[in-house]
């Protein structure tokens, strides 16, 4: 059966989550043609190699999300691609509302709203910033789990091979064509863990600081210094 999704989950170092993620997405597929391709950015496939699963299609990619996200585009055969963090949880009925939102010729892609994992008030702000940003300013993150129709992704050339903002640039690029990307309603639910280990307010204003200052003309070379996440180890790769 040729797949109609394309799921593609950029990963390092996740061996604790990745089985559990794939789980997910094959649980809430409920009958539609889905194919997951995870892409690893450790040389040794330290992730890939964990996968329990054998429907699973893998590669290993130089380590950068953009990178990691165009190999797995180009080994998909699903007309939509959908690009998927391995902290986050997809809504049950995602794949319906994806296909019905398609449905409509003139969308070329979307996204979903954020929800965080934690009851934590601030996080309750910080959706609400997100929201805003994609809503109004049209700028969704990766984290809200980006889709797309393989084709349109194709001609835009893909994700450009920048260490940071791969996302915020793709979705620049498709706004200068004037194509129209949707933010479904439904809540993709993201873990707190970024968050929570770099410090929530530090976190926030860093990103939105990164999303002007790419706004401005700085190129994410020179960003990247800024976000050390990109180049730190995880602990579970050490």
């Amino acid at each position: 059966m040729v797949p109609h999704f394309s799921v593609i989950i950029p990963v390092f170092c996740e061996s604790v989550l990745i089985n559990v993620t794939i789980e997910h997405v094959f649980a809430i597929a409920a009958g539609a043609a889905v194919e997951i391709i995870v892409v690893d950015g450790e040389p040794s496939g330290g992730t890939i190699r964990e996968i329990r699963d054998s429907a699973v299609r893998t590669a290993i990619a130089d380590k950068g999300r953009g990178n990691q996200l165009n190999r797995g585009a180009s080994l998909a055969k699903g007309e939509i691609l959908l690009f998927l963090h391995a902290d986050a949880r997809l809504p049950a009925d995602a794949f319906a509302r994806i296909a019905v939102a398609m449905g409509n010729r003139k969308i070329i892609g979307g996204a979903f709203k954020l929800s965080i994992d934690s009851r934590r008030l601030i996080y309750r702000v910080i959706e609400k910033g997100v929201r805003y940003r994609s809503r109004y300013l049209g700028l969704p993150y990766g984290d809200q789990g980006i889709f797309i129709r393989r084709q349109y992704f194709q001609e835009l050339g893909g994700f450009r091979n920048v260490p940071i903002m791969e996302d915020v640039d793709l979705v620049r690029r498709i706004r200068k064509q004037k194509r129209h990307i949707l933010i479904l309603d439904d809540p993709i639910v993201v873990s707190a863990r970024r968050w929570e280990k770099e410090g929530i307010i530090y976190c926030t204003l860093r990103n939105w600081c990164l999303l002007l200052l790419f706004s401005l003309g700085i190129p994410p070379e020179k960003l990247v210094k800024f976000y050390p996440s990109s180049r730190e180890t995880p602990p579970s790769c050490s």
